[in-house]
């Protein structure tokens, strides 16, 4: 993609609102008593879903196509095109999941101070995927903390490459295959303590001095209590539902993100630049 076309930012959204809501019966048990490497159900589980920023990564194709999806998995879903929820301390104190596709796009003090402090304090878990996500606030450093990466580039913009699965024992990665993405490619700056699930393999043909570079493509941490997922497949939705382990590594993903409530944190840390 012509990066002058990636920073023509479509400031007027859609105006959507928030959906109907389904009925909410109070957050079930059985998150709790789940075993050992099995998914979090999504039942139950109250879901804020938020959209906005630049238009080119599809935004409300996104939202129409994941919160059905949400709804049929059994959860209350809240939407909003705007990140004006997260300053209301209510509201963000009753959410067990955060969805967000809001690349670039500027982010306030007040509502970044909500998502993090929900995050961080109360465990509410964080998921997305692209620069929904992983480029979304640029000039918020914190936020990036919190997710663990940041864009810097896709070279070429949509190509053919692969992701390979690294992680074949995680619960989000278990059974799924290498695949073939014709996407962006991103090369991100990353966390070295995130638990990397899946990378990409850069080969130079347009940048010659990243040949042979290793990028995670997906991952999951901890931000204080909260779970925190994300992989950067998804430029498009088409891009990624049409490649089932792609799409059902998200969804898998999206799952475990949900339980930061409910189950405990996962530990690791990984000093890979040696002691």
């Amino acid at each position: 993609m012509p990066k002058n076309n990636r920073r023509e930012f479509l400031s007027k959204a859609i105006a959507l609102g928030s959906v109907a809501f389904l009925p909410f019966t109070g957050m079930a048990k059985e998150a709790e008593t789940e075993e050992a490497n099995e998914l979090p159900s999504l039942k139950g589980k109250k879901i804020l879903f938020t959209y906005g920023g630049w238009n080119g990564h599809e935004p409300e194709k996104f939202r129409d196509y994941m919160v059905p999806w949400l709804k049929e998995e059994g959860a209350e879903v809240l939407v909003y095109d705007k990140l004006d929820p997260y300053t209301d301390k209510t509201l963000m104190d009753s959410i067990d999941l955060v969805i967000q596709i809001f690349t670039m796009s500027q982010i306030s003090k007040e509502q970044e101070k909500g998502l993090l402090e929900a995050i961080e304090k109360n465990g509410t878990g964080m998921a997305g995927w692209h620069g929904g996500m992983g480029d979304a606030f640029r000039n918020n450093p914190d936020y990036q903390f919190m997710v663990g990466g940041q864009w810097v580039a896709h070279p070429g913009g949509v190509i053919d490459y692969r992701v390979n699965i690294t992680n074949h024992q995680d619960e989000v990665t278990k059974g799924l295959k290498d695949f073939a993405m014709h996407s962006e490619q991103y090369y991100m700056h990353i966390d070295p303590n995130t638990k990397v699930l899946a990378t990409t393999t850069f080969n130079g043909a347009i940048d010659s001095w990243i040949n042979g570079c290793v990028i995670p493509v997906t991952w999951k941490k901890m931000y204080g209590k909260g779970r925190i997922f994300y992989t950067s497949v998804g430029h498009n939705l088409d891009h990624i539902i049409k490649v089932p382990d792609a799409i059902e590594m998200l969804k898998r993903g999206i799952k475990w993100a949900s339980a930061g409530k409910y189950l405990p944190a996962e530990k690791w840390v990984s000093p890979v630049y040696g002691k």
